[in-house]
């Protein structure tokens, strides 16, 4: 079998890239083995000072990646870049606090000795996706690296120069040779390499879909996991909130990355009082939005389908500032490309409100009051992020409280911080990347008592 990376801005097949054989995923998986045992080995101190060299060769080169990330799947230049520089802060990060965080704990018990260890897991399977194809790999990459563990990559076969160009650049920080290795494999081989005893722990970044496929997968073989799935982010816009900010928000997390990501606010949740006033403002913010394509083909499809069946509905599809049939997301042409568009009239449990729309298409839906705002919110299956926008402080402690979401923003865009726990809940996945929970998905705690 044979992967292809295709520019979705001008359709061109610009890379191939064969499968592993079985017996070339074996050789790779006993040399990162042996790799990973060697560098648990090494102290923690010195770990942090690869990975923190990590993070300036990640900036060095930010250009070079930059450019692959928006060949492979379209993403505008500025923002691939600002995506791999992200990556660097996440190593900066785990650099200045893995020896701290990682160090052992005494406990005061009647045992001469008690104490809480944490050691690395071992060989980690990443399974990662297109749409921010170096920050989703670095972010795990960085904890589970400096933690002293392994690390195998199997990215979507859609961005396999990435994958390649971020292990060429692990390398070039220092990190030791086979460390951080890529298996090119099918869905398939996926089951092959989970049951494998060298490897400890499954890491997963995806659709819900491909989560609880892997999920069984890791309770199969009896392997650590951790899934970040899907998500329907709502934006809950009461009726004091400051409408200018929310809109701001509303239109940033929405269609960063023309729409392709897991927390973009894909749900605006508007109370009646400022539904008028905030839907004519989104709309004249429509036409100033740079878009890329979409990363394929399919999922052009995918996204002009559900709008279709939204409509059918009962939705009402704004494109260009105008009413429109679904049709008019399509510019033609060349390229994945879909245009900008708003869907009103959303009715709670349509499609538009339980799906997840991954593209440049956010739906709108109107409440009368905080009580039926936080039930809409919390009504599909989704739960990764939320954000509630209001000058009321004690209504915002509520909807904090009341949201089913890894994460609540107050007056502002949910995004990941590299300081912070980052996961969901529901059918959102579960486990935590970033921050010091993130650090510690991939540890064993191991208890050494003396008596």
């Amino acid at each position: 079998m044979t992967f292809y990376s295709v520019d979705p801005a001008t359709e061109d097949v610009i890379a191939s890239y064969p499968a592993h054989t079985h017996e070339e995923v074996d050789a790779i998986l006993s040399r990162a083995d042996e790799a990973q045992r060697s560098w648990a080995r090494v102290d923690v101190t010195e770990r942090a000072l690869v990975i923190r060299r990590l993070g300036e060769v990640l900036v060095d080169r930010a250009d070079e990646a930059a450019a692959l990330i928006s060949a492979e799947m379209g993403k505008p230049l500025s923002q691939a870049r600002a995506e791999v520089v992200k990556c660097a802060t996440a190593c900066s990060y785990m650099a200045d606090h893995a020896t701290l965080a990682l160090r052992d704990e005494h406990v005061a018990t009647e045992f001469a000795s008690s104490i809480v260890r944490r050691e690395p897991m071992g060989l980690v399977l990443s399974i990662m996706p297109w749409n921010f194809p170096f920050w989703q790999f670095f972010r795990f990459a960085a904890p589970a690296l400096v933690a002293g563990n392994g690390v195998l990559l199997k990215h979507a076969p859609t961005t396999m120069g990435c994958a390649l160009l971020s292990v060429e650049i692990c390398r070039a920080a220092g990190v030791p040779p086979d460390l951080v290795a890529c298996v090119i494999v099918d869905v398939p081989d996926v089951e092959r390499i989970i049951a494998d005893r060298r490897v400890r722990a499954v890491t997963f970044t995806g659709s819900t879909l491909g989560g609880r496929a892997i999920g069984a997968l890791a309770g199969k073989y009896v392997k650590k996991s951790v899934l970040e799935l899907g998500g329907s982010d709502a934006y809950v816009i009461l009726d004091d909130a400051d409408v200018e900010l929310a809109v701001h928000a509303c239109i940033q997390q929405r269609f960063l990355n023309t729409g392709q990501s897991c927390i973009a606010a894909k749900r605006y949740i508007v109370h009646h009082a400022v539904a008028d006033v905030v839907q004519q403002r989104i709309l004249a913010e429509l036409n100033t939005i740079e878009l890329g394509p979409l990363a394929r083909r399919d999922l052009k499809e995918t996204l002009l389908d559900q709008v279709r069946r939204a409509v059918d509905e009962g939705a009402t599809l704004y494109v260009d500032g105008e009413i429109s049939d679904p049709a008019a997301l399509d510019p033609g042409g060349r390229g994945f490309f879909v245009k900008a568009g708003l869907l009103v009239n959303v009715a709670p449990g349509s499609v538009a409100d339980q799906e997840e729309l991954f593209g440049p298409v956010a739906s709108m839906i109107v409440v009368n009051d905080d009580r039926e705002a936080i039930a809409v919110a919390n009504g599909n299956a989704y739960g990764l992020g939320a954000a509630v926008f209001t000058r009321d402080q004690h209504r915002a402690d509520t909807f904090v409280r009341e949201l089913q979401a890894g994460s609540v923003f107050v007056n502002g865009a949910v995004r990941s911080d590299t300081r912070l726990p980052f996961g969901g809940v529901k059918d959102s996945g579960y486990g935590r990347e970033l921050g010091m929970a993130g650090l510690m998905e991939f540890v064993n705690i191991k208890t050494v008592v003396e008596v």
